[in-house]
């Protein structure tokens, strides 16, 4: 019979949750789109890789870097600074449009998506805080 908590044991103190810190809907809606980027990225570097178009050490590693770099950013969301990062990335994304030309269509459709969630769940989370204020919570 064990203890999950560890409660039992003498001279321990029982383990407890950090609460979650709430994120806003902008910062969940842009942190999803940057994973979407990081997830579709893979089959550009396969593109690039099959027509030849880089080396298969720079398309892997350039493909693989980038995946990376989205997932990470889709991490920082919740300030400022990485939401500038984010528009920087999705600059990054149209610009690989010169090394292989459909991602310039790829890039400018995640482009209106990300300029979509940027306005959306801003517009949502003013909606949210006044909810917040009319009911008394804040």
């Amino acid at each position: 019979m064990t203890d999950a908590g560890g409660a039992s044991r003498p001279g321990r103190q029982p383990r407890t949750r950090r609460p979650r810190r709430d994120r806003g809907a902008q910062e969940s809606l842009l942190s999803i789109t940057l994973v979407l980027e990081a997830i579709m990225f893979f089959f550009p570097m396969l593109v690039v890789f099959g027509k030849h178009t880089l080396p298969a050490g720079l398309a892997f590693g350039g493909g693989l870097a980038a995946i990376v770099v989205l997932a990470l950013a889709s991490r920082l969301t919740g300030s400022r600074a990485g939401v500038w990062f984010g528009w920087l990335l999705q600059a990054a994304i149209l610009a690989t449009g010169f090394i292989e030309p459909f991602m310039f269509a790829v890039g400018a459709v995640f482009l209106a998506l990300w300029v979509f969630c940027f306005a959306k769940g801003a517009q949502l989370d003013r909606a949210n805080a006044a909810a917040r204020r009319a009911a008394g919570e804040d």
